[in-house]
């Protein structure tokens, strides 16, 4: 500050005009540069009540300081350029589910709205993202999700159960939930309470939770394996929307039971830091919000559409 401050002094002919122009006072501009002076220990200006006049020492320092502060201005031109770049790598790191379900699909949509931004994406499976070392780190968790990252709500989702439309053809489409008892139920191992029993709330009724617990005709931990058997035609499974809305849209799952959900879960972004997101994450978290939402918000239509048919 005190050089850039040096500078504009000579540039503006006085104290006083170079306050003006950094909208400084005049004594803080005075101040920075006899501090300025007594750091480097040399008198950098003849003051005199008529004008300023730089001593030897302060002529060479001031050709210097040009030079240092138009390479840090450049600096700074590029560092603000390469924020606002639609272009270069975006590296991202998602669960598997996600990345298959959610973020595949969308690819190629987003390549062509923005052909300069390649993806580097790394699925796998996490307890906390490694937020540091990618652009955007990709998960879900419980709506009540409350870690110490920073990050940005994508979506908040419900988990609904589906089945293919050839297995309700051959074992009749459940009405309520204790139908579900009379069904290949396709369930997901996990912690102790998803793994015993379903618990069930109406969605738009203030109804007590059903409790239900269906025999298992797949049991697994992996979602992937429990979808790709429901697409099969193996039974009923349940899972969040947005991994689902794209088969749903394409008629190879159908949404049963529209009424009642399992939970709701929230999709989340975790980022690196809040501020100086270079553009070519906010137009990817945009994009994703936009694409997401659009999918559930049509799955939602549906349920409400097949409602009022009933």
């Amino acid at each position: 500050m005190s050089m850039r401050v040096f500078q504009r002094v000579m540039d503006e002919g006085s104290f006083a005009a170079a306050a003006r122009s950094l909208d400084l006072s005049a004594a803080v501009v005075t101040r920075l540069v006899a501090d300025l002076e007594e750091h480097l220990a040399v008198r950098l200006l003849h003051r005199s009540t008529r004008k300023l006049a730089l001593t030897d020492a302060g002529e060479t320092y001031l050709r210097r300081v040009r030079a240092i502060l138009q390479d840090i201005d450049e600096a700074d031109a590029l560092a603000s350029a390469h924020t606002q770049e639609l272009s270069g790598t975006l590296r991202v790191l998602c669960q598997p589910v996600l990345a298959t379900h959610v973020l595949a699909p969308l690819l190629a949509g987003f390549r062509q709205r923005y052909p300069q931004i390649s993806i580097d994406l790394v699925a796998e499976a996490f307890l906390e993202p490694a937020v540091e070392e990618h652009d955007i780190a990709l998960f879900a968790a419980d709506a009540s999700f409350d870690g110490d990252i920073i990050a940005r709500k994508i979506i908040t989702t419900r988990t609904v159960f589906v089945a293919a439309p050839d297995y309700l053809r051959r074992k009749g489409t459940p009405k309520v939930p204790e139908d579900l008892h009379r069904h290949d139920c396709l369930r997901l191992k996990g912690s102790q309470s998803r793994t015993r029993r379903w618990q069930l709330r109406n969605v738009d009724e203030s109804v007590a939770m059903v409790d239900i617990d269906p025999p298992a005709a797949l049991r697994s931990n992996h979602i992937d394996t429990l979808l790709r058997a429901a697409l099969e035609g193996s039974g009923i499974t349940m899972a969040s929307v947005e991994l689902v809305a794209p088969y749903l849209a394409a008629g190879q799952l159908v949404h049963i039971l529209p009424d009642w959900i399992t939970g709701e879960l929230v999709m989340l972004a975790a980022l690196p830091t809040r501020k100086f997101l270079p553009q070519r994450t906010r137009v990817f978290l945009d994009f994703l919000i936009e694409q997401t939402r659009s999918l559930v918000d049509e799955a939602d239509c549906e349920r409400k559409g097949n409602q009022a048919t009933r």
